[in-house]
This record gives C-alpha cells, sequence and structure tokens, in this order.
C-alpha cells in the first residue's frame, strides 16, 4: 500500500513539474517523460523518433549525444543549463527564437535523468544587458582617450583631434576632406558593416555602434570600438553631419576566446553552431532590411550517410564530418560562416552573395566534398554531397522561409539523382 501510494505521489509529481523530467538509457531511449517535456520534445523532433532523446534532438542539437559518449564517470552532472536554440530567426522582429536550458545527469551505469526548461525571454534579456553594457562602456570607460571626428553625410572628414593621430598613424590636418573609409579599413571580416552602411543605420536610428579589427597607418591592426552618430538640423528629418567616435580597446584573452569557441563552435567539427548561426542570422536579416543588401543561404546534406556509419563505424563518420568541413569553410567568403545545422546537414550563410554567387559557390562546395577521402581498413571512403540554396529577397525576407526554401530544394536535389546542386526546372514552351 505504501509502495502504490509513493509511486502515485511520484507520478503526481512529475506530472505537476513545471519542467520536463526525461529518464533515459545512455543511447536516449527513453523510459519516462512528463507532460512539460514532451511538450517541448515532440515539436522538435518532427517526423524523427520522439521515444528516443538523442533522435528528436538531433536536427537542433546534435551535439547532446557526443555530450555523453564522452563523460566516463560512473555517475555525476554530464552538462548544466546547456542551450538549445530551437528555431533560427523569424520574419516577425518582434518574435524572439526559442530556447531550452538542458540539464543532463548520469545516475548510473545505463540511466540518464534529463531536465528541459523554456529560457527563451531569459536569454533576450541577457542581449539586452549586453548591448547596455557595450553602449555604458564606450561612454564612460577611459573616456578621455578616444579619437573623435566630424563627417560630412557623404563620409568626408570636416574635423579630427590630436587622439586621432595617436591611434591610427594619420595626421589629423592631412585627412580633413577627405573620405574617412578611404582613411581607415572599415570593412573587415566578422560581419562589420562598411562605413557609409554605417552611416545609413545612425541617420536612421541616431547612432550606431560595432567593434572589429581597424588598421593604423602602418598596416597594423588594432580591436577598435566604432560609434557613428547623427547630428539634426533642428526640425529636418536629414542629418548634417556624424560624429564618429574610435576607441583602442583591449582584444578578448585567450580564456574569452576559449569560451567564444565553446559557445558559438560545433565541439565535433569547429564549424559555427546552431546557436551562432541564429545570431547571425537575424543580424544580417536586420542588415538586409536596413540596406536591401543580398542575402544568401546553402544548405548541404551528405548523402547516404547513416549507410557510413552503419558500415565504417561513428568514429569514420566523425572524421568525415571533419573533413567536409574543412574542405567547405576553405571556399568562405570573409563575412560568410559555415555552421552545422543539424547530424549531417550544414549551412553556409552568405551576406553579399547573390543568386548568381551563391549557386556558384555551392558548386565548388559539391565539387570540393567530392574529392573528400579516408582510408579505412575497409577501403578507401569517399563523400558527395546534395545542396540546396536560396536569397532571401525570394523568402520575403523571412529567415523560417528562407531555410524552408533552401531545405526544399535540397530534397529537390537528393530526389534528381544527388551528388548535385538543385538547379530550376526549365520547361519547354
Amino acid at each position: 500500500m505504501n509502495d502504490t501510494s509513493s509511486e502515485e505521489q511520484l507520478l503526481e509529481f512529475l506530472y505537476a513539474c513545471p519542467v520536463g523530467l526525461i529518464e533515459c538509457d545512455l543511447d536516449g531511449e527513453i523510459g519516462l517523460m512528463n507532460p512539460h517535456a514532451m511538450q517541448h520534445l515532440l515539436p522538435l523532433a518532427g517526423q524523427r523518433d520522439a521515444g528516443n532523446l538523442f533522435a528528436a534532438l538531433e536536427q537542433h542539437a546534435p551535439e547532446m549525444r557526443g555530450l555523453v559518449s564522452v563523460y566516463k564517470p560512473a555517475t555525476g552532472k554530464i552538462c548544466d543549463g546547456h542551450r538549445i536554440f530551437v528555431d533560427l530567426g523569424s520574419g516577425r522582429r518582434t518574435r524572439a527564437p526559442q530556447v531550452l536550458a538542458c540539464t543532463m545527469v548520469k545516475l548510473g551505469p545505463d540511466r540518464l535523468m534529463v531536465t528541459l526548461s523554456d529560457i527563451s525571454q531569459q536569454v533576450v534579456q541577457e542581449e539586452r544587458l549586453r548591448q547596455a553594457d557595450t553602449w555604458f562602456a564606450t561612454l564612460l570607460d577611459g573616456a578621455s582617450d578616444y579619437a573623435a571626428l566630424a563627417i560630412t553625410p557623404s563620409g568626408e572628414i570636416a574635423s579630427a583631434n590630436a587622439c586621432f593621430t595617436r591611434q591610427t598613424g594619420h595626421d589629423c590636418a592631412a585627412v580633413i576632406g577627405r573620405n574617412l573609409a578611404d582613411i581607415l579599413d572599415t570593412d573587415g571580416g566578422g560581419g562589420d558593416l562598411r562605413l557609409e552602411e554605417q552611416v545609413e543605420i545612425a541617420g536612421r536610428d541616431g547612432w550606431h555602434l560595432q567593434e572589429g579589427w581597424q588598421s593604423r597607418a602602418n598596416g597594423q591592426p588594432y580591436w577598435c570600438q566604432r560609434l557613428v552618430v547623427a547630428r539634426p538640423d533642428g526640425d529636418s528629418p536629414f542629418p548634417t553631419g556624424f560624429s564618429v567616435v574610435l576607441r583602442d580597446v583591449p582584444r578578448r584573452d585567450a580564456a574569452g576566446e576559449d569560451m567564444r569557441r565553446l559557445l558559438t563552435c560545433d565541439p565535433l567539427t569547429g564549424a559555427s553552431n546552431r546557436r551562432h548561426f541564429s545570431q547571425i542570422a537575424e543580424r544580417e536579416q536586420a542588415h538586409w532590411r536596413d540596406l536591401r543588401q543580398p542575402l544568401s543561404l546553402i544548405v548541404l546534406d551528405l548523402d547516404h550517410f547513416k549507410a557510413v556509419n552503419d558500415t565504417y563505424g561513428h568514429p569514420v563518420g566523425d572524421a568525415l564530418l571533419c573533413r567536409v568541413v574543412d574542405a567547405c569553410t576553405m571556399l568562405l567568403p570573409a563575412r560568410g560562416i559555415f555552421a552545422r545545422l543539424g547530424g549531417e546537414e550544414f549551412g553556409a550563410l552568405l551576406p553579399r552573395h547573390d543568386r548568381e554567387k551563391a549557386v556558384g559557390l555551392a558548386e565548388h562546395m559539391r565539387a570540393a566534398i567530392a574529392g573528400v577521402e579516408i582510408e579505412t581498413p575497409k577501403g578507401t571512403l569517399r563523400a558527395t554531397a546534395s545542396l540546396g540554396w536560396a536569397t532571401l529577397e525570394e523568402a520575403d525576407g523571412s529567415i523560417d522561409a528562407l531555410i524552408m526554401l533552401a531545405d526544399n530544394r535540397l530534397y529537390a536535389a537528393k530526389r534528381a539523382g544527388r551528388n548535385q546542386v538543385y538547379r530550376p526546372q526549365v520547361h519547354a514552351a
């Protein structure tokens, strides 16, 4: 009677618990799952096996299986609050991406307890705090040591203070009348906007702030915060000019870089992870709205990858994924990112790439993957991939629609015979 009562109380607790609870074995086969967990997990699984935790999460968090496999102690906490970014943005700027926090505890040789909770609003607040911190640091931290310039709406330098010379090596008197974009390299990698793009956004929003690599007169790079502020002209909606502030700030230290890689990179392949892809996609979507620059996406899926794991084993399959990432990232343009979106599915986000450039790059990636070879005890392993592409313009500015369109074209390439880039069907008149 007591055992029955205890079991009923446990079931009542599981049902009422405000977070998702899952019990499964080390292979991910679920034995117990409460309603909150079901609410989170079933939409993620899609057509995959919702009875297996790792299969359900494969499209959104392929690293979870690896975290369990490399954890060797008999018991203990495998991960605590590991963040899973569920979607990749939306055409509606008001909608925040859904983020789940996952904690996994190993209870025994073949038993895991997993919790899932929705922390989407917390992540939004964290991002707002980071933006505020950057803004106030720019205003208050070392305010006596910054280069200040005034530029015209077309970017010509009207004035510059002495610190501009000390910071950049360019004589502040000699640069008057020259275009700031010609003096400073403001179009580095990592997604930095060009000066004219910063000015355009500042003219609309009042200010624009970014940080990235800057070049001194002698070519030496340094890490710089750049703030562009519009100067209004009475009641006119158009600014008469802009103030530009340049601050030489310390580059992130090694520990910070390690943390950045941990948060932005897939632990197996080194490609960007889904979370980082989501963040960059949202940023580039905003740039597309502001500036109407081309933005394209390539998605690729390795052909018959399950057969690779079944025939050669997961270690060889993992090595193949790493080689594919190496081959594709070698072809990536400066502002592009290459991300692992699922088990064997990858995506390349390509700012300033129109349809023609995206299709051309996709074909180069297909050829590079077809050239990958791995020697195994069972013979030489070769890979092929099917690729789809889409532009944000034809997706009407929606990241969700962009991904869906590229995915549909990827599967069309598979149906057409695999090892190819999607090509639109041309019907004879």
